[in-house]
């Protein structure tokens, strides 16, 4: 019989890196793609307020009116139909092809922003470029305010 005696070494434990590396490039890549950033969406703003005078008569002005509950007028004429097409073609037969029309919008404060965008798109189509608002100036106390373009 031989008795040898089986030397016996102690292997040190390895770590093998690579899959470790695979995985947190993996995790990494996961938590890049599904993060959301933050949008400063709590931004305490104060929305201007117009002071300034009735502005002077503009001798081609067409007057666009958005009603509360999203249907137009533009020069006190009734648009039938609320799309952006039926708009740019009021817009297109009131303006009689003068290019330099401004087009004052005349908002009720209910209406939906998506109705003044709808404005905007129909003038930008029909080929108006100056496009201001109308908003109500502050009233002083006992004093009746007025609509102002």
């Amino acid at each position: 019989m031989n008795f040898r005696k089986h030397h016996l070494r102690e292997e040190e434990p390895e770590i093998n890196l690579i899959p470790f590396i695979d995985v947190l490039l993996v995790i990494l890549i996961f938590l890049m793609l599904t993060t959301t950033y933050a949008k400063l969406t709590e931004l305490k703003i104060n929305l201007p307020t117009a002071n300034a005078q009735a502005a002077k008569p503009r001798p081609h002005e067409l007057v666009v009116v958005v009603t509360a509950d999203g249907r137009y007028t533009v020069n006190q004429r009734l648009i039938e139909g609320r799309s952006v097409d039926v708009l740019a073609a009021g817009l297109t037969a009131a303006t009689g092809g003068i290019k330099d029309t401004v087009v004052v919008v005349t908002a009720d404060a209910s209406a939906t922003h998506q109705s003044v965008i709808n404005v905007m798109d129909a003038a930008r189509r029909a080929g108006l470029s100056q496009l201001t608002f109308a908003t109500q100036g502050q009233t002083e106390p006992g004093a009746a305010g007025a609509a102002q373009p």
